[in-house]
């Protein structure tokens, strides 16, 4: 239990008068913090000021505020369960962070309300489910971010692999968490000093190395599906195709492409990850998906039957997006089992297939990187590395030749 005292500290100030201070002890630890409050030896009584002291009855009065308001932080804390230090408490009655000690619980609902408020539904949405994810195992307890330690995350690691999920999960969950304290450190509500993942690391998750791209020939096969069989799956088909040949183009901004966006031959789009604009000259099986559309004369400014009308809140297009994602991948797999595709493919393939096939057909690396938008060739070479291992098993091979 900590204990709250109003003290005159002995060390004389050039003005010849003596400093007041309130002082807190707890654990056998003490914090003294200055009020800006001074007078001489002779004026001060213990624990207030004396009737001598010109402003004696103001003074006492604005002591007393001081003493409630250091009783009130520590109420706050014990309310909230929170077992505070005393640079904790002393950040708190300074109100060097408007008068609130903020708990991970709250800071997160922050984020997540602000990324509402900049209609970045996605990430609010998956901040969302981390936050669930991560209190559903703690408990629900209330926390501050120097409780989010390296052992902790550990047994949160634990416990989702005893939920069955996999290292990509698992990662993405974590690089979640990271997300937040970083910016929880940049706000000042979190210490560097306590950083968990310098010591955790996330690398580890990496997992093995599944196969997302497809190669020419089951390429082939997968542009071969008969739609006359399968009529059924013609725009699964044919937004995956179009996603490969407009160099990987992703489902969100396939859904939010209209109309306007294409003109004198050309794809004009923002990329909604990056905000980078690509300009990308239509090739002739993206016409004839573009034809097949347009004949249809839908009453919407959308190319493709995701969204289909206009003026959906950020959250309803949110839904919309996932609701209809999980169709096209569900189809997607349906695709590979007619085809005789012995691969998992996801939206995310057709991006992947469109970087290996190019490198295949000899595309210098930096070429594929600038086609696709990314910020560096390390992130193309990590779509490549499919790639590199086939070649090397395909050399290794060789061997067989002696």
């Amino acid at each position: 239990m900590a204990s709250i005292k109003v003290i005159q500290k002995s060390k004389v100030l050039s003005s010849g008068e003596y400093p007041i201070y309130l002082q807190i002890i707890k654990y056998g630890k003490v914090k003294r913090i200055s009020l800006n409050l001074s007078c001489p030896k002779d004026e001060w009584d213990g624990n207030e000021f004396k009737r001598n002291h010109p402003n004696y009855i103001k003074r006492n009065r604005l002591l007393n505020k001081f003493k409630e308001r250091a009783y009130a932080v520590i109420d706050e804390f014990s309310v909230n369960g929170i077992d505070f230090t005393l640079s904790e408490f002393e950040n708190k009655f300074r109100n060097k962070r408007k008068g609130n000690v903020t708990t991970v619980l709250e800071f997160w609902d922050e984020r997540i309300n602000d990324l509402r408020k900049s209609h970045k539904t996605g990430n609010a949405r998956a901040y969302k489910d981390v936050k669930n994810s991560f209190f559903k195992f703690n408990k629900n307890k209330n926390i501050l971010f120097r409780d989010i330690t390296p052992k902790l995350l550990d047994k949160y690691e634990v416990y989702l692999r005893n939920r069955k999920n996999t290292d990509g999960g698992i990662s993405l969950k974590m690089r979640t968490i990271r997300a937040l304290y970083n910016y929880a450190i940049k706000m000042g509500e979190a210490n560097a000093q306590n950083y968990p993942f310098r010591v955790y690391k996330i690398s580890k998750l990496k997992g093995k190395n599944v196969k997302r791209a497809l190669t020419v020939s089951e390429f082939k096969k997968f542009e071969a599906l008969d739609l006359n069989k399968h009529p059924h799956l013609t725009d699964t088909k044919y937004m995956f195709l179009f996603s490969f040949y407009l160099r990987g183009i992703n489902y969100v901004d396939m859904m939010k492409l209209e109309w306007k966006n294409i003109e004198d031959g050309k794809v004009y789009y923002k990329r909604s990850k990056t905000g980078k604009i690509f300009i990308i000259k239509i090739l002739e099986p993206v016409q004839k998906i573009l034809d097949y559309y347009k004949v249809q004369n839908r009453n919407t400014p959308y190319v493709f039957p995701i969204l289909g009308k206009v003026g959906l809140e950020p959250m309803q297009i949110e839904y919309r997006k996932d609701k209809m994602l999980k169709v096209f991948n569900r189809e997607l797999k349906e695709i590979a089992s007619i085809q005789g595709i012995n691969k998992n493919i996801t939206s995310y393939v057709a991006r992947h297939s469109y970087a290996t096939i190019m490198k295949y057909k000899g595309i210098r690396t930096d070429v594929i990187s600038e086609s696709m938008g990314h910020a560096n060739l390390d992130v193309t070479n990590s779509y490549l590395k499919e790639f590199e291992n086939d070649i090397i098993d395909d050399a290794n091979e060789k061997l067989l030749d002696l």
